[in-house]
């Protein structure tokens, strides 16, 4: 099997290459194709979907992944699988043998970074002045509803251990956080789908 992720930065990439084979290990080859953000991704969409239904083969699966933002998750869900049953593809959610699909659309909420925060331990070890005991913090405890943007606490947490000081480079980040990240003990809920569904779709 071959997956093809459609991602909205180059950072998420990043993340991609080390946590995909932790999830499923050599089961499929994959490859990202990185947008120049969100809007570019979403208004590129149709036309890299229709693409894909005149060739894709059958062993391929196409995985779009989008951040939350500010957006309503279902309202944005709801568009990614009105634009792939529009260009002649089939859904995990519309499927009705969940291992028959082309497509699956994911919402990451908020941002990536909730991804990392649900791996304190991969933060500490990539950036060993954070503290331990950032998991017990109020307002860490869940990383999928961390008030502020996660992106933002993130960089406020990074330059208050005295890192990046200029700016969070969130590509070099998203590579060194995720080189240690633990799939199976991500307290990300919605990493757990994303890693779950993963793991369905290769069987």
């Amino acid at each position: 099997m071959h997956i093809e992720f459609l991602v909205e930065e180059q950072s998420c990439a990043e993340a991609l290459k080390s946590l995909v084979p932790k999830i499923i290990g050599d089961d499929a080859t994959h490859r990202a194709h990185v947008f120049q953000g969100k809007r570019d991704l979403l208004n590129q969409l149709p036309q890299r979907l229709r693409g894909y239904a005149s060739w894709i083969p059958q062993d391929w699966r196409i995985v779009v992944l989008l951040d939350r933002d500010a957006d309503d998750c279902r309202v944005l869900k709801s568009r990614l699988e009105t634009l792939a049953q529009a260009a002649g593809l089939v859904t995990r959610t519309a499927a009705r043998d969940k291992r028959r699909f082309n497509v699956l659309n994911r919402i990451v909420v908020e941002e990536l970074e909730a991804w990392f925060f649900g791996d304190i331990s991969a933060l500490t070890t990539a950036y060993p002045r954070i503290p331990l005991t950032l998991a017990s913090r109020r307002g860490f405890r869940n990383p999928d509803t961390i008030p502020g943007g996660t992106s933002e606490a993130l960089e406020r947490l990074l330059k208050k251990a005295g890192y990046y000081f200029t700016g969070m480079p969130k590509i070099e980040v998203a590579r060194r956080v995720s080189a240690h990240m633990r799939p199976d003990q991500n307290q990300s809920h919605c990493f757990s789908v994303f890693r779950d569904a993963l793991r369905q779709m290769v069987g």
